[in-house]
């Protein structure tokens, strides 16, 4: 987590009551990506151990998401994009298209914000509004959700079990949104983390990082299949990860999301 997240917290956890503090931030430790992989291999996204998640962040994104979409088919490769609802909304379109080519739409919430404070309402109404748009626009029920910036409080988690969702974080990523990233960048980092069963995070979109960084992770997509595929991998999406990733059931959840969302708000 970067200092100024750390900074942030330990602010939210003086100023807010020692429970409510402990409730609300406590799941966050699972963005520590030991505390996942040894505690919380689900949420880490560990699945079928042949087999590799690939999956994109912030999107769709028209300036950048296409291109994505035509890498992904020239590899043969299908994938879970967990997009922003008002993305969605801005462009639906785009995610109709990215599901007629054959890949996987998740919950990523409606905008990007960070959860410094609780606000459960909020979290319920967000991604509940995210699932029934995506529902709206493509006729699939969403499977995944992955909250911004990978932190899970009380109130995201909830939210998620109230519209059905699982919850899906990473076992590597490329660190793509940086200034810095390079395709070579990106394809050591995932290398480095990266085991059969796992879940790959890198981003389709540079809306809320460096401008123009999406094209590290472009880049990187070529060598990063072949990689896999060297090793005996196959590489899709979060549907084809194993049996284990049904969903729990959920009484709560609605059997259509795209009602559930009707006069929510997205804050």
């Amino acid at each position: 987590m970067a200092p100024g997240s750390r900074r942030a917290w330990r602010a939210a956890a003086v100023l807010l009551p020692p429970a409510v503090a402990g409730a609300h931030i406590g799941p966050a430790a699972t963005w520590l990506p030991d505390v996942r992989r040894l505690l919380f291999p689900g949420l880490s996204g560990t699945g079928h151990r042949r087999h590799i998640a690939l999956t994109f962040d912030d999107g769709p994104d028209p300036a950048s998401t296409p291109r994505f979409l035509d890498a992904l088919d020239a590899l043969g490769v299908r994938a879970t994009f967990f997009v922003l609802g008002e993305n969605v909304a801005r462009h639906p379109a785009l995610a109709v298209e990215t599901v007629r080519r054959g890949h996987e739409l998740a919950v990523h919430g409606w905008t990007h914000e960070r959860p410094w404070w609780p606000s459960p309402a909020r979290d319920i109404a967000g991604v509940a509004r995210t699932a029934g748009t995506l529902y709206d626009v493509t006729g699939q029920q969403p499977r995944w959700y992955r909250p911004p910036y990978g932190i899970l409080t009380s109130g995201r988690w909830l939210a998620a079990r109230r519209a059905g969702l699982r919850t899906v974080l990473w076992s590597a990523w490329g660190r793509d949104w940086t200034a810095e990233a390079t395709p070579e960048s990106v394809r050591a980092l995932v290398a480095a983390d990266l085991r059969g069963g796992g879940t790959v995070l890198l981003h389709d979109s540079d809306r809320l990082a460096a401008p123009g960084c999406w094209r590290s992770a472009l880049g990187a997509l070529p060598g990063l299949v072949d990689g896999c595929r060297e090793a005996g991998l196959t590489v899709g999406p979060l549907r084809e990860h194993g049996p284990a990733w049904e969903p729990p059931p959920d009484p709560h959840r609605p059997a259509h999301p795209a009602r559930a969302h009707e006069g929510a708000g997205s804050r």
